[in-house]
């Protein structure tokens, strides 16, 4: 092999390492565009489900829960044969001394032993106990109340998600037509700056046209920003990172179709038998007369079992070899009638009665409340209906009118002032169009929570 093939085979070999370089270097930047382009995909449903799992307050109602379960348990284990083992030893320091009359003498003698042991099995168990039974009742109305508060916990989360993601969506539409509305001020400008340089134009309407463009700019920053904060807003709100990346999805315009086919429902004839502050208001009733329940079977007789049965010995010495236990057991019932209690369960009785009417004015007052809220919904969601039909119309009239007031001044038909004035109008139609779609949901959203639907 000459230098000539030398070299080409070493001209060769750096060829094959410099591609191999450059696969690899491409390779490597596209990899990493990708990491860091990456980005989790949210929408409205994805955002509840993950603020159903990592919000605080539902972990501790389902804590709250478990809590309650506890405690029931705890109180059916009463009902069940208590048993212990026991065992005791006594050491008599002074016997004690019997006095007895023989044949006219009296005679003194010592009774027991120096040392006592006593061990065996000690058991008793409630025959009958109402207040016991009461109490594991009103343990159960405690759990279901536990599950009721848990489920208004998910329902106002779900509500407040909602309304933070159309938040989100209205800032982001928001920001999307001032950039639109920035672009078209932006090829204004470049039209009149164009005519001006061809002498079709005066400086004083290019400098009105550069002022106006400048002054776009603040209102479109701070609506970037507002897109920004509501965005954050909305990651802590269902547990996420601020700064991970998270891309939300979905445009208020999407929720049209649903709007234009949806039939409102007359405040009467909304069901509100899954409101939740209803039947969490009617479970504390529930506990109440169960308390009172309580009070009464504490004043009322009880019968209880109990036994042992035992070992026991008696000895003067510590000979444990020689001992001889003997066994002892016995059964019986204790009845408990309360007498005195009496007196003070009537006034008990008179508290607990008076706690039962407030609650049912409590009621009374919330169902009042809840029928304004109804109403109060009701009035929005139409409102927004008519209001979306209305500048929906004058959405698409804004656009005829300013693509025409743009054609007309490319032309020379149409003033500054007609094309500054159907891009005003534009703007204006379009945020009062995306408004209404966010007025209609978010009042839709607190009608859900109000009749206690639930997430699905």
């Amino acid at each position: 092999m000459n230098s000539r093939q030398i070299m080409k085979c070493i001209f060769k070999s750096q060829r094959v390492s410099m591609l191999a370089m450059i696969v690899c270097l491409q390779s490597f930047l596209g990899f990493a565009q990708q990491s860091s382009t990456d980005s989790i995909v949210v929408d409205l449903n994805k955002a509840i489900e993950i603020a159903l799992n990592e919000s605080p307050t539902v972990r501790i109602a389902n804590r709250d829960i478990q809590t309650k379960k506890y405690t029931k348990a705890e109180q059916i284990t009463a009902l069940v044969p208590n048993a212990a083992l026991s065992a005791s030893y006594n050491r008599t320091l002074k016997k004690q001394v019997m006095t007895m009359d023989f044949m006219g003498k009296a005679m003194e003698i010592e009774v027991g032993t120096d040392n006592n042991y006593n061990a065996g099995l000690v058991f008793s168990m409630p025959i009958i106990n109402s207040a016991l039974w009461n109490s594991i009742q009103l343990s159960q109305l405690s759990i279901e109340a536990a599950f009721e508060s848990a489920r208004a916990s998910k329902l106002s989360l779900v509500a407040e998600v909602k309304k933070a993601y159309y938040g989100m969506l209205l800032a982001k539409e928001m920001y999307n037509v001032l950039l639109k509305n920035y672009d078209n001020v932006a090829l204004t400008y470049e039209t009149v700056l164009n005519k001006y340089k061809v002498g079709m134009a005066s400086e004083f309407e290019k400098l009105r046209a550069e002022v106006q463009l400048k002054n776009q700019k603040p209102q479109l920053l701070s609506a970037k920003s507002n897109m920004e904060l509501a965005t954050m807003m909305l990651k802590v709100m269902i547990g996420l990172e601020v700064n991970e990346a998270v891309k939300f999805t979905g445009e208020l315009s999407d929720y049209e179709n649903a709007i234009a086919v949806d039939k409102l429902l007359a405040a009467d004839s909304i069901d509100l038998s899954n409101n939740s502050q209803l039947l969490q208001i009617a479970l504390s009733e529930k506990q109440l007369k169960k308390s009172k329940d309580i009070i009464i079977s504490s004043a009322c007789p009880s019968l209880n079992l109990s036994g042992n049965y035992q070992y026991m010995t008696m000895n003067n010495d510590f000979k444990f070899a020689d001992y001889k236990w003997h066994p002892y057991s016995m059964i019986g019932l204790t009845l408990t009638v309360p007498i005195i209690s009496w007196a003070g369960t009537a006034y008990k009785i008179k508290t607990s009665n008076l706690a039962i009417e407030n609650i049912k004015d409590q009621r009374l007052a919330l169902e009042r409340n809840l029928k304004i809220s109804l109403n109060n919904a009701g009035i929005n969601i139409a409102n927004a209906m008519e209001q979306l039909a209305s500048n929906k119309e004058t959405m698409l009239q804004a656009e005829t009118t300013y693509n025409i007031s743009l054609k007309q001044y490319e032309i020379g038909m149409g003033t500054w002032l007609d094309l500054q004035s159907a891009e005003m109008a534009l703007v204006s139609a379009k945020l009062a169009y995306n408004q209404s779609i966010y007025s209609y949901l978010t009042a839709y959203a607190e009608l859900d929570k109000i009749i206690g639907k639930e997430y699905k």
